[in-house]
């Protein structure tokens, strides 16, 4: 009986070479083993013809076989799979019968149809398949286990079939970095969009989606979580992505047409073209042998604004983005905290959480310090009621909105005043990179004179020539791009940023609050921080810091007052 091992770190040897296919003599002494013949196409090797087609290399093998009294034959097939990793059906399910014992000889066209990472390959064909007296045969490449490789020859092959995908993956990346780069779209548009019937590469709203994307946004905006946003859509009867596609395309309706996941709702918010930009580069993979998809840093995006009409405004998509980052836990009573997620301890930092329950009435309701812990945690008793904080919150809102309001171009130039600093270095860094790339240019344009004087005097070869022109040329367009699209960026910039536009819009959008919703609540707050109360003098006095979205460096008057809320002591749970 063969014992299994374990294999996962075998240090990889040299693989064997040299079989001799005019030699009749290889007859299996153990004809009830398997024979199996592997046969591999990728979709890049099948743009090489037929010489690679899954009939040839059946042919091919069975014709090997049959020469050389190979019984018992199981045809493996891995159509699609690249060879650069080995979890694919076919190979898997060959090496579970290595495994059992079962396998007599292993069977492939080339090393390259067998994989094309070197490392792996000879893992496999000098240690693993030997320790299981399997035999393997590399028909083309002459390499057979049983004969030895004398001079080393397969070694060297597995390494150039592994740089075939390396240099395939280099093109692949650079064509996609300058598409990317371009500002187009690298993906299909997502639900609330769809591709411009006058011109694939633009998006245009889709009349049934975005309205549905938008109320979405609404929704979470108004206080609603993943969960609750999937079950006002199915009470609603809104089709779900998947529905509305079949139902358009005449396809079979999915089981529960209105079943709307929690995952497609926290998609749809998360997905930063819904306010009307292409972003691009949003994942990327450590090697072309990893097929995993690794989010990336904001800034090594590419983002070009205002490439079509946007369902959810910049300011809405980043409060909502926001408030994903404070999910709420639903409580067991009816009532809700209205400024769940946004009330922070002075002392600790710690998050305050909503506390109420079905015997407390409105006023009993308050917020406490999450690291408290009635006494036994690492915190002050940092507690607040929700009704004296939702009075002073609305008092501080209705204050602000007054003094924008009271005059607005001079608030907007009070605001330029805070952001122009950050804005100039900004263009100034843009212009920068501009400059970097036209010298690249002038350099390139002297580099490719030189070339050419080099080619004509017979010191480089023709196909050198044209492999190191059409690099440059490649470098050429790349860089015209960047330049075309960042100046276009810096022109675009406009003398008042987006934040301040959609604070102004809040103020005439709320002219008069005489009572907060979630909505408005989350549209104004960015952030509460609740102080320790001071008991001195007979009364209790308690600090509260309320910090606005977008206009938080701006210095209003009204703002610079501090908040207080004052009770007498001697009364239970006052603040």
């Amino acid at each position: 009986m063969t014992v299994t091992q374990n294999y996962g770190n075998i240090i990889p040897g040299t693989p064997i070479l040299s079989a001799d296919p005019n030699v009749k003599e290889d007859v299996m002494t153990d004809q009830q083993k398997i024979t199996i013949l592997y046969c591999r196409l990728s979709n890049e090797d099948s743009q090489d013809g037929e010489s690679n087609s899954m009939q040839n290399q059946r042919e091919l093998l069975t014709r090997y076989a049959r020469d050389h009294g190979y019984t018992n034959l199981k045809v493996l097939v891995d159509d699609g799979y690249t060879g650069t990793n080995f979890q694919r059906p076919g190979v898997q399910e060959g090496f579970e019968l290595v495994k059992q014992g079962l396998v007599g000889c292993w069977l492939c066209k080339d090393l390259s149809r067998f994989g094309r990472d070197y490392l792996t390959v000879g893992q496999y064909t000098d240690i693993i398949f030997p320790s299981y007296d399997v035999r393997f045969i590399a028909v083309n490449d002459g390499v057979d286990s049983q004969r030895g490789d004398g001079e080393g020859f397969a070694a060297i092959r597995n390494l150039f079939n592994e740089w075939y995908p390396r240099d395939t993956s280099k093109k692949v990346r650079t064509s996609l970095r300058q598409r990317g780069t371009s500002g187009k779209h690298l993906g299909k548009p997502p639900y609330g969009y769809r591709c411009d019937p006058n011109d694939k590469d633009k998006w245009i709203l889709d009349e049934d989606a975005a309205p549905i994307v938008k109320r979405i946004f609404d929704l979470c905006i108004d206080g609603k979580g993943p969960e609750q946003i999937s079950r006002i859509l199915e009470r609603d009867q809104v089709l779900t992505t998947k529905a509305l596609y079949a139902s358009r395309k005449g396809k079979p309706m999915p089981k529960n047409p209105y079943g709307w996941s929690n995952q497609s709702i926290v998609g749809i918010l998360e997905r930063q073209e819904y306010t009307g930009c292409t972003c691009n580069f949003k994942t990327y993979s450590k090697s072309y042998k990893l097929k995993k998809r690794i989010p990336n840093n904001p800034e090594d995006m590419f983002i070009v604004p205002d490439t079509q009409e946007a369902i959810a405004s910049q300011a809405q998509w980043d409060r909502v983005q926001e408030l994903r980052k404070n999910k709420r836990r639903p409580v067991k009573a009816e009532r809700q905290g209205l400024f769940a997620g946004l009330v922070y301890c002075a002392g600790c930092g710690s998050k305050l959480y909503f506390a109420t329950c079905k015997g407390f009435d409105g006023k009993q309701d308050h917020y406490v310090c999450s690291s408290y812990k009635s006494g036994r945690g690492t915190c002050s008793a940092h507690y607040i009621r929700e009704d004296v904080l939702r009075e002073l919150v609305q008092e501080r809102i209705q204050a602000v909105n007054a003094y924008i309001r009271s005059d607005v171009e001079g608030f907007q130039e009070e605001w330029q005043h805070y952001r122009r600093a950050d804005r100039e270095r900004d263009i100034r860094e843009d212009q920068k990179r501009v400059e970097q790339a036209r010298k690249r240019l002038a350099n390139l344009d002297v580099v490719m004179s030189r070339l050419y004087e080099d080619y004509a005097l017979g010191e480089i070869g023709k196909e050198r020539y044209k492999k190191m022109t059409a690099d440059y040329e490649a470098e050429q367009e790349r860089l015209k791009l960047e330049i075309e699209t960042t100046e276009e960026w810096v022109e675009q910039r406009q003398a008042m940023g987006d934040d301040l536009d959609a604070f102004i819009a809040l103020t005439k959008k709320y002219v008069d609050v005489t009572e907060l919703t979630q909505t408005i609540v989350n549209e104004y707050i960015r952030k509460i921080v609740i102080h320790a109360p001071d008991k001195s003098g007979g009364k209790r006095r308690q600090k509260v810091e309320i910090i606005f979205n977008f206009v938080d460096e701006v210095e209003i008057p009204v703002l610079a007052e501090p908040m207080i809320a004052e009770s007498t002591l001697g009364r239970r749970k006052t603040a």
